[in-house]
C-alpha cells in the first residue's frame, strides 16, 4: 500500500520553518534575537524563512522601537495556526499507518 504525502505542506519541509512554527505556537510571540538564539542559525538564514513564511501568511511581524532600538517580534497567524496543525495531523496519520503495518 502507498504512503499518502500529499497532505504534508512543503512550506514546513525544512527543519528550520518547522523550528520556527513550533517555537512561535510554544511562546505565541518572539522576537528575532530569540529565535536566533532558540534555533541556533544565522541572521540570514532565519531572515530567509520567516521571510518564506510571511510570504504564505503562516507568520506576521510586528516592528517596534524599544527605547531607541528597532525590535522586531514574530507571530503565527490564524491561517499558519491551521496549516501547520494539518501539516502535524498528516505526519501522525502517516506515522500511525506506518506503525499498523510494522
Amino acid at each position: 500500500m502507498k504512503v499518502d504525502i500529499h497532505k504534508l505542506n512543503k512550506a514546513f519541509e525544512n527543519r528550520v520553518r518547522l523550528g520556527i512554527m513550533s517555537a512561535l505556537i510554544a511562546g505565541d510571540q518572539m522576537d528575532f534575537n530569540r529565535l536566533k538564539e532558540l534555533l541556533d542559525v544565522t541572521d540570514g538564514n532565519l531572515a530567509s524563512h520567516l521571510k518564506a513564511l510571511e510570504k504564505e501568511n503562516y507568520v506576521m511581524v510586528k516592528k517596534s522601537f524599544i527605547g531607541r532600538k528597532p525590535n522586531t517580534k514574530y507571530h503565527v497567524t490564524k491561517e499558519g495556526k491551521k496549516a501547520f496543525r494539518a501539516h502535524l495531523d498528516a505526519l501522525e496519520s502517516l506515522i500511525r499507518e506506518q506503525s499498523a503495518r510494522g
